[in-house]
């Protein structure tokens, strides 16, 4: 992890594991009944996401690890 003006820039394996987390952590709120999904929660972290990802292929891989880790269930 590199820290530029007080900012984290991360790379390699750290930034895989913030993209995977990020995508993770979507999919579970996204799965929460009603009152206890955090919508704003959501869409900040789907920004997030989306600043990192750097095409469509990338999205669909962290997507499904994403549904692998929240389910158990491979597509």
């Amino acid at each position: 992890m590199v820290e530029a003006c007080g900012v984290a820039e991360f790379t390699g394996r750290e930034l895989h594991l913030v993209k995977k987390a990020l995508a993770i952590a979507v999919l579970s709120i996204e799965r929460q009944p009603g009152p206890f999904q955090s919508a704003s929660d959501q869409s900040d972290m789907k920004a997030l996401l989306d600043g990192l990802i750097e095409n469509d292929t990338e999205l669909a891989h962290y997507a499904r690890a994403a549904r692998i880790a929240v389910t158990g269930e491979q597509d």
